[in-house]
């Protein structure tokens, strides 16, 4: 059994909580939560390349659970960063188009987390750490070495 402070989980959970923490707080003046802020970036970045996404669509681009998802969308539709609007296609789901104000909010936000990032990463070799936090965050396993 490996020691806590030597244990790569316990490290990664311990590292993202404290990643969330300070993206958290450099968030709190901009008005937004952290899955407020994934879930506007998301919606403005899928709308700045000319999707118009449904809350599906936004919930799996975004990785969140669709009920939460939803939620989190009436807020941000209460503060005027989004609207939600039925789906002419689907009158079963809504489509989330971004406000003036959340797109000039969102690559607002994207700056400050992308500070954070730097910050948090300053001196880590950056393509071998997206490499392992992409294989990590897209569930592939790991492939073992053979000798």
């Amino acid at each position: 059994m490996l020691d806590p402070d030597r244990s790569p989980g316990f490290l990664l959970w311990h590292a993202t909580l404290r990643w969330q923490r300070t993206v958290a707080d450099a968030l709190r003046p901009l008005g937004l939560t952290h899955v407020q802020f994934v879930l506007l970036a998301c919606a403005w970045w899928l709308g700045e390349r000319g999707t118009c996404p449904n809350q599906l669509t936004l919930a799996r681009q975004a990785g969140t659970d669709v009920k939460m998802t939803s939620q989190v969308l009436r807020t941000l539709e209460g503060k005027g960063l989004l609207v939600r609007e039925p789906d002419p296609a689907d009158t079963r789901a809504k489509l989330v188009r971004v406000t003036p104000a959340g797109a000039d909010l969102a690559p607002r936000a994207i700056a400050v987390v992308e500070a954070v990032d730097a910050d948090v990463f300053a001196g880590v070799d950056i393509p071998t750490a997206t490499a392992l936090l992409t294989r990590l965050a897209h569930g592939e396993a790991p492939q073992a070495e053979r000798t």
